[in-house]
């Protein structure tokens, strides 16, 4: 009966985190904090404090379970922004998530090479990573808030769109660094068909989807959310193997999804906001985790990662959302808060974790910075995000309408 026992210790230590996690949200709306930074930082202690709970978990395992934790949210977001809003906002959200994420890649890959000594290869690695914002951040931040005009829904199309290009971004720099015959046409090339293929996956995926559900019906109502969440699974899964940006299908399939007339639609939606608010939670406890891999003793570590986060969200952030935001017709408050918002989280992690899988040089060093970055922005510029609203005049309340 050992086996029975200790397997019924982890259960109630696992559903444990998860209660206190759900709480935590409470807590949360009480100080401003957002939720990842709380199920990042008690999951660092547990880590610390428990060795070995961090040790049980590989690099390998962490960047699983974020994939499927990021088809769960980036579907979901998907859905929750809607072609109407996305189709609104278009213009910005495209240049923000495109250009703007190799932007951003440029500028701290230069600051990575020039004032931290880093070579052109892992510079370009370091850049790569700290490019994209994160979904799962703004959308703990921003889904809980209505926020007035179009600032909201540019984070959240931004967010949406620019983790499939740093994903493609992170997977040509690996090509790069691991093959000696490899030039920058990899990188290129590698983009240009894993933004092609995984759009063109996401819309005919969707549109089959829609019909699908359209056309044959279940005898449970209850059936209908998982059916969603199969067909999230599909599209991702299709665009993958198909050397696709599988994120990038997943988010566009939510959009159309989520435009769309469908049964038990409301019931499908609630079922997907409570998964991907349960995929948070997983995501961020597992990269807390791997704190154990983070050389803290390194203080040069810690001083790298606080002089580029501040570089990032100072001086990167507004000179490429300055002029990318120009042609939009945003007042001078809603720019400077999109400029404030860009976000980093769980993706710019999960790139670093693919640099240490690829056992490239430095991969160590970057995700050490790129943790403790993460940890900066989640906590500091994620807290303030409310306070920032207000002083530039950003209506923002709470989905239950309360201010």
């Amino acid at each position: 009966m050992t086996e029975i026992t200790d397997f019924g210790l982890v259960i109630t230590a696992v559903a444990g985190v998860f209660a206190l996690a759900v709480l935590s949200n409470k807590l949360s709306e009480r100080f401003a904090v957002p939720a990842p930074a709380i199920f990042l930082l008690a999951a660092a202690l547990a880590g610390r404090l428990f060795t070995h709970l961090g040790n049980e978990l590989s690099i390998r395992d962490v960047e699983r379970l974020a994939v499927v934790a990021l088809i769960a949210i980036l579907f979901d977001g998907g859905m929750r922004v809607g072609w109407r809003r996305f189709r609104a906002s278009l213009v910005p959200i495209a240049s923000l998530g495109v250009l703007g994420t190799f932007a951003t890649a440029g500028l701290m890959t230069l600051a990575a090479r020039y004032l931290f000594g880093f070579g052109w290869t892992s510079a370009g690695i370091l850049g790569a990573a700290l490019a994209p914002t994160d979904p799962a951040v703004m959308f703990s931040v921003l889904g809980k808030r209505e926020i007035g005009g179009r600032t909201g829904t540019i984070l959240e199309g931004e967010s949406g769109v620019n983790d499939p290009v740093g994903i493609a971004l992170m997977i040509g720099m690996l090509e790069l660094a691991t093959h000696a015959d490899a030039t920058f046409w990899v990188v290129v090339r590698e983009f240009a068909v894993e933004m092609a293929v995984g759009l063109a996956i996401g819309v005919a995926g969707a549109f089959l989807v829609i019909q699908a559900i359209r056309r044959i019906d279940l005898p449970n109502p209850a059936l209908y959310p998982l059916r969603t969440l199969a067909a999230a699974g599909v599209v991702y899964g299709v665009a993958a193997i198909a050397h696709g940006s599988g994120f990038l299908a997943v988010f566009v399939a939510g959009i159309i999804v989520g435009a769309a007339d469908l049964p038990e639609k409301g019931d499908v939606e609630r079922f997907h906001t409570s998964l991907a608010s349960l995929a948070e939670i997983v995501v961020f406890v597992a990269l807390g985790l791997t704190v154990n891999r983070v050389p803290l003793g390194d203080t040069s570590v810690w001083l790298d990662a606080l002089l580029l986060s501040a570089l990032l969200a100072f001086v990167a952030r507004p000179l490429v959302v300055a002029p990318l935001l120009w042609p939009t017709r945003l007042r001078r408050g809603e720019r400077l808060f999109v400029m404030w918002s860009g976000l980093k989280g769980a993706v710019p992690i999960l790139l670093a974790a693919f640099a240490l899988l690829e056992h490239v040089d430095g991969a160590e060093r970057i995700y050490g910075i790129v943790f403790v970055l993460v940890t900066f922005s989640v906590f500091v510029q994620g807290a303030t995000i409310p306070f920032a609203a207000g002083r530039l005049g950003i209506p923002m309340s709470s989905r239950g309408g309360n201010p």
